[in-house]
């Protein structure tokens, strides 16, 4: 699409709302099943505006700090957008959180109000009567009306309306300081405990205008899946502002279990989403496949035709794209790492399925693997792609593969990390160079290819690198494993702490291991995945084999976004083997 220059995220909303006023925003689920209800770009632009004149000229709360919690819905995306186009800086917050962390960033974050969905009344009474944070206004998504000391989403919209009807223009003409911190941002500490990222307008919108050069496909009233929580700036940016920006419509996912359901009854032509969807969409259309005898034919078809363009794989293979509603124009993965087969596997039918990878501290998009023009044949398959148009990158210190950690410089890049200079001058480089943290190695076309994190890269005694994330993509290929994390633990005889073996806790699924194997037993279904580890071994050099296996059910500690937690995990296993 075409890209509009813009400066800020209100100017954003100006600009482009005449563009795709009569537009659906939203499709919402109606009042009877196969119904749904639609809000315009142009109604919600009118309800930002209302709730923003509130927030300001009833609440006071201009240049205040502004949580929002909840699952996806429309009224967190209007929140947000009522905050920062001329209230405050607004404070996003993991629906996940479990009471005591909600307690402690709100009192990190100094916030003065808090956006919520009912079922957090309670604790967030609590904490706003006990006195001891500065958290003094709740407004609850889903009253009615203002009661007990809670104010009303809708109630404050009718008040606000009210307000610019009578003249109020405080909200509506407030400058906007692109420079400003405008997000606080929590990352997901998957290693340590959590910062507060600091983001500003320029930040975001430099990833708005860059991913309208890369997204050409998609276009003014597609319609979006939301899926991931909108918290995370994953789905924030590239799912929720974008749409704004881009005139797209979305709709919000009831649940893992009803994702392919509402990509076909809302029509959905664009989605965002973690691997870990994808690949269990795959592996059960393949599964699907084989139990109705056609695995084979459609393995010789894709071999027949894999030369052919996506367009013509499309129609070869339309009862696959079926199965999606048969609108999808692109499927992006990021968060972590996809398997390089099953990206090939949905490409082969034509679902134009790529990766894209980001960071909290860059806003977060850094590339993502659509290729330019209709040139199918840049697509490089197992690469996250390329930098975005006004985004640099480089490997610090590559080995003699070219592997390093990957640094990014940009107008995306964070302003730093909130009350933590030391932190942020650790990541980020004097001359704006950023540390991300991950190994990568660039190719001669400009195609990253990226292999773990550097925090979690296992170093043998023979100086060898284990990447976990690499060896866990094979042991999630075995039939009835549903995920694994790969670790390192000392050697029984170990002289010294680098003398360390490789093992793997994998979490099985006990339906499939009685229809597939016959058994519930635990040590059979143990035996039966050591087997099958031990022929994994053998397809790999001798130092990355895998030593030992430790089975469970129990799902692994991930964050909301799929990450593995792993010395949360590693906690739990050393405590399970006390």
């Amino acid at each position: 699409m075409e890209t509009i220059k813009i400066t800020d995220i209100k100017d954003m909303l100006n600009k482009t709302k005449d563009l795709y006023g009569d537009r659906p925003v939203y499709r919402l689920r109606g009042d009877e099943p196969g119904k749904f209800k639609e809000i315009s770009h142009r109604e919600a632009r009118e309800m930002i505006d209302c709730l923003g004149t509130a927030l300001v000229s009833l609440l006071n709360l201009k240049g205040k700090r502004i949580a929002i919690i909840g699952e996806n819905r429309y009224e967190w995306e209007i929140a947000y957008l009522s905050v920062v186009t001329g209230t405050g800086i607004v404070v996003p917050l993991d629906k996940a959180l479990p009471e005591n962390e909600l307690d402690s960033l709100i009192r990190r974050s100094e916030v003065d109000a808090i956006f919520y969905s009912e079922k957090y009344e309670p604790t967030l009474k609590k904490l706003a009567q006990d006195g001891t944070t500065k958290l003094k206004h709740l407004i609850s998504f889903d009253a009615e009306y203002h009661n007990d000391g809670v104010y009303a989403f809708k109630e404050l919209i009718q008040k606000g309306k009210k307000l610019i009807e009578d003249g109020d223009i405080a909200f509506k003409e407030a400058e906007i300081d692109p420079e400003a911190m405008t997000v606080m941002l929590f990352t997901s500490g998957t290693t340590s405990v959590s910062k507060a990222v600091a983001l500003c307008q320029r930040n975001l919108c430099g990833n708005l205008m860059d991913m309208a050069k890369v997204l050409y496909m998609i276009t003014p009233g597609d319609v979006m899946l939301s899926f991931l929580p909108v918290h995370h700036v994953f789905e924030c940016t590239v799912g929720f502002l974008y749409s704004f920006y881009g005139g797209l419509c979305t709709a919000f996912c009831d649940g893992p279990r009803h994702i392919l359901d509402n990509i076909r009854e809302y029509g959905v032509t664009f989605m965002v989403c973690v691997p870990a969807i994808y690949e269990l969409i795959y592996k059960t259309i393949m599964k699907n496949l084989e139990k109705a005898g056609k695995l084979e034919a459609v393995k010789k078809l894709v071999e027949e035709h894999k030369n052919d363009t996506m367009e013509q794989k499309a129609k070869i293979f339309k009862d696959i794209h079926n199965i999606f509603g048969g609108k999808i124009k692109l499927l992006i993965s990021g968060a972590a790492a996809l398997d390089s087969h099953v990206e090939d596997g949905y490409r082969s039918f034509g679902i134009n399925l790529v990766q894209g990878y980001g960071l909290t501290e860059s806003s977060p998009v850094v590339c993502v693997n659509t290729f330019p023009g209709k040139d199918e044949n840049k697509h490089k398959v197992g690469t996250i792609g390329k930098a975005l148009p006004s985004v640099e990158v480089k490997i610090e210190d590559p080995n003699e593969e070219g592997l390093g950690e990957l640094l990014v410089k940009g107008p995306n890049v964070m302003l730093g990390y909130y009350g933590n200079e030391e932190a942020t001058k650790e990541t980020i480089e004097p001359d704006g160079w950023l540390h991300t943290g991950d190994l990568c190695k660039i190719d001669d076309e400009g195609y990253i290819y990226i292999s773990g994190r550097k925090k979690s890269v296992i170093v043998l005694k023979n100086g060898k690198n284990i990447f976990p994330e690499e060896m866990e993509n094979l042991v999630n290929k075995i039939e009835g494993v549903n995920e694994s994390m790969v670790y390192s633990v000392l050697n029984a005889d170990a002289k010294d702490e680098n003398d360390i073996k490789i093992v793997v806790e994998a979490v099985y699924d006990k339906e499939v291991m009685k229809e597939m194997y016959n058994t519930e037993d635990e040590k059979e279904i143990h035996d039966i995945i050591w087997n099958k580890i031990k022929e994994i071994n053998k397809t790999m050099p001798l130092y990355k084999a895998i030593r030992g296996l430790t089975i469970t059910q129990e799902p692994i500690a991930k964050t909301t976004t799929g990450k593995i937690k792993r010395y949360e995990e590693i906690k739990k296993i050393n405590s399970k083997n006390k």
